[in-house]
């Protein structure tokens, strides 16, 4: 026996009765779920010009923003924009819809004039300089639109190569589980940005996807140890092996998620700007994951192999 259970009865499964509780949180999970579907399809999804097209104009001012100021300004020379301050930096980034245009050129050059109409107004109303200007950005909603297909379908393969490879690394029983358990996470997280109004963009799909990697890492090291388990305790039931499990590896999910989590809220609080909210998305993932890998992932392995023993008694 190795010496992580060198100490332990082997009828000892474990402090914490993790598993006694995890039909409570499934429960708990399965709301949740549901609820986040409700918002993300009641709500929708505020897009950034990445997936929705537009223009994005950053500019850097020497004291605080006159937001307001700017604001009516803009409006009288092009219309309906919006302008927020990023971090603590006096800056304020402006957001504006791509021009309307028979054909693509036109849009275009409409669109080019009015970036050049903007930049300039700015630095002239406000006692700017050219280097004020940080930032422009352009997509076309062609372009959009096709980043969000784009987008979508890489989160729906990686999920598909997370099947294949957790069903040829450990076993059929454990791949459901671990799919199951990312898209938990990746539902949670998107339902909370649509339920704030958070913008979702390239950044932030970035972050889904490195929430499911981490979530994956997590989960992986109690099928691990549920796997080696599962040689030691023979004869034991798999409630019991998990249980053991999952206590086994406690300390390791604690210390790994908590020194995570101490750098994203570091992120967070002294970024600013698209870091922010990609902090933010990544300290949803890592609460989120370290609880799925838990209640969720674990509990369904069991579930699956109940299911099987029952299809194969019945077949």
């Amino acid at each position: 026996m190795s010496n992580a259970k060198g100490n332990r009865g082997m009828n000892d499964p474990g402090r914490f009765a993790f598993m006694k509780v995890a039909p409570a949180f499934s429960i708990v999970s399965l709301v949740l779920i549901v609820l986040c579907c409700g918002v993300i399809v009641s709500q929708g999804f505020k897009y950034g010009i990445d997936f929705a097209g537009g223009t994005e104009v950053q500019v850097q001012f020497t004291s605080e923003p006159p937001v307001a100021k700017i604001r009516s300004y803009l409006d009288t020379v092009v219309g309906s924009v919006m302008v927020q301050t990023l971090g603590a930096e006096n800056e304020v980034l402006i957001r504006m819809q791509m021009a309307d245009g028979a054909d693509e050129k036109e849009v275009n050059e409409k669109n080019n004039e009015r970036i050049k109409l903007v930049t300039s107004g700015l630095i002239k109303e406000f006692s700017l300089d050219s280097s004020s200007i940080r930032r422009v950005d352009s997509v076309g909603p062609q372009v959009g639109a096709e980043l969000k297909t784009k987008g979508i379908l890489a989160i729906l393969y990686s999920l598909i190569m997370i099947l294949i490879y957790v069903g040829l690394r450990f076993d059929y029983k454990y791949a459901p589980g671990a799919v199951i358990c990312l898209f938990h996470d990746a539902i949670i997280t998107l339902g909370i940005f649509s339920l704030l109004g958070k913008e979702v963009n390239v950044q932030i799909l970035a972050a889904i996807l490195t929430i499911i990697g981490y979530s994956l890492n997590d989960t992986i090291v109690n099928f691990d140890r549920i796997r080696e388990n599962e040689h030691v305790f023979k004869g034991k039931d798999l409630n019991f092996i998990i249980n053991r499990s999952v206590n086994d590896v406690l300390s390791r999910t604690i210390l790994t998620s908590v020194t995570t989590l101490l750098a994203v809220i570091a992120l967070y609080t002294f970024a600013g700007g698209v870091i922010e909210d990609l902090a933010f998305t990544l300290g949803i993932g890592v609460v989120v994951g370290t609880y799925s890998s838990i209640y969720v992932a674990s509990p369904l392995v069991m579930l699956t192999e109940r299911l099987s023993k029952q299809w194969g008694a019945t077949a």
